[in-house]
């Protein structure tokens, strides 16, 4: 078995971070992720939510790259991972701009994760096409691609010629790109334009609200990986990482990881088995105490197994 394991920063904690990290920092967040042997400390992304989305479920975020920006000055070794970023939210040529500064000054640890999203009513609030995103998405690769190696992008949105963006990012051709969702269209992109999936566990309510399909069990996850490597092969191309935030998430709810712990460690090798390379934990820590003893209990339970 060979996963690697990515900590997302609890999301949950943004709202009371003050609060939450008392006299800690975000700098000694990650470097106790990176201490306690992660590989990956992960941003999720949400500029403007709505309120009636917060009241069921919904949460804040940090600006990705402002935060995993801190993340990088405290490490020198995890991957610093936007989970995700939503493409249409800026212009491509932004982000670029964003990813590459990070990237170089980080070392080359970024992995860009970008999706098209889903909450239409923070489109609204940000002027963003929600009609579009799919199709400005696509594009939005192919400029940020182009401009991570000084190339002019020939594109019907993005189009633009004698501009130039430096620096370029540390990694040969920009940072690898995880394309997140279960859409039909996000599988094609992983196999046309990515070098990463981050499929999405959710029910038949969830599949409702988000209009992608639900995906529930390992056996589920199994085929569909299977599927995608299998167009990627017949493309040419190598396998994908995948990253995975597994079923037994809800088991941290209670803000209690040892239920959680109990119930993952016997599976990892299901989960390596039905290809997925990158596991993805969200503590629900209720404190920075809380949080460094979680992700001890993890290390020891899941990690170093």
């Amino acid at each position: 078995m060979d996963l690697k394991f990515n900590l997302m920063f609890p999301m949950r904690a943004v709202k009371h971070y003050p609060q939450w990290i008392g006299d800690g920092s975000l700098g000694q967040v990650a470097k106790l992720v990176e201490d306690v042997g992660f590989d990956g400390f992960a941003m999720s992304e949400h500029p403007y939510p709505d309120k009636k989305w917060l009241a069921n479920g919904g949460h804040h975020a940090f600006d990705p790259f402002v935060a995993l920006s801190m993340a990088a000055e405290a490490t020198t070794r995890i991957r610093l991972i936007t989970y995700v970023m939503v493409a249409a939210y800026r212009s491509p040529y932004l982000g670029a701009k964003s990813a590459a500064s990070l990237d170089l000054l980080s070392g080359g640890r970024l992995t860009l994760g970008m999706a098209a999203g889903y909450l239409e009513t923070e489109f609204n609030a940000l002027g963003a096409d929600f009609a579009r995103r799919g199709k400005l998405l696509d594009e939005a690769i192919a400029a940020m691609r182009s401009t991570w190696v000084g190339e002019d992008h020939d594109g019907p949105e993005f189009g633009c010629s004698d501009h130039l963006s430096l620096p370029l990012p540390a990694q040969p051709g920009g940072p690898p790109i995880w394309i997140g969702g279960n859409s039909k269209a996000a599988r094609r992109r992983v196999v046309e334009s990515a070098d990463g999936w981050m499929p999405m566990a959710q029910s038949a309510q969830m599949a409702e609200i988000t209009r992608t399909p639900p995906l529930e069990d390992i056996g589920s996850l199994r085929e569909m990986i299977s599927a995608q490597n299998k167009k990627r092969a017949e493309a040419g191309k190598s396998s994908i990482d995948v990253s995975f935030v597994p079923f037994e998430k809800e088991l941290q709810q209670s803000g209690d990881s040892t239920a959680f712990c109990d119930a993952l460690a016997p599976r990892l090798s299901a989960y390596a088995d039905a290809g997925v390379t990158w596991i993805t934990i969200e503590p629900s820590s209720r404190s920075f105490d809380d949080f460094e003893r979680d992700i001890a209990m993890m290390s020891e339970r899941l990690i170093s197994r």
